[in-house]
C-alpha cells in the first residue's frame, strides 16, 4: 500500500494546503424534555474531513473524492493528516496524472 498526504491550492494566499484532524469531533444531545450530559468523540473519516476544504481550496472536495475514489481512498492517518491509500506505486502515479488532468496544480499528492 501507498499512502500520500492529499493537498489543494488555498483559495486566499494559494499555497497547497492540506486539512489535519487536531481532536475527534464532539457530538452531544440535547432533548426537549430532558437533559442529556452524553457527550460521545467521533473521528472523521477522510472523506468527511475532504469535505471540509470547501471554501478553503480553490476545488470543490466532491469532485476530488470522485476522482481520487477510482485509484484509491481517503483516509485520516495518526496525526490526523489527510490520506490517499493507493494498491501500489503505479496506481498512485495515475491518480496523480488524473489529479493534474482534472484540476492542474490545484491538487497535489505528497508523500
Amino acid at each position: 500500500m501507498t499512502r500520500l498526504r492529499l493537498f489543494g491550492r488555498c483559495r486566499i494566499y494559494h499555497d497547497p494546503v492540506s486539512p489535519v484532524l487536531k481532536a475527534p469531533a464532539r457530538i452531544g444531545w440535547e432533548a426537549w424534555f430532558r437533559s442529556i450530559d452524553l457527550v460521545t468523540p467521533q473521528p472523521l473519516k477522510g472523506e468527511e474531513l475532504l469535505k471540509r476544504t470547501r471554501g478553503w481550496w480553490t476545488v470543490e472536495p466532491n469532485e476530488v473524492a470522485d476522482v481520487v475514489r477510482r485509484y484509491g481512498r481517503l483516509l485520516v492517518g495518526d496525526q490526523g493528516e489527510l490520506l490517499v491509500e493507493c494498491a501500489d506505486e503505479e496506481t498512485a502515479e495515475a491518480l496523480s496524472r488524473a489529479l493534474a488532468e482534472r484540476f492542474e496544480d490545484q491538487v497535489q499528492l505528497a508523500p
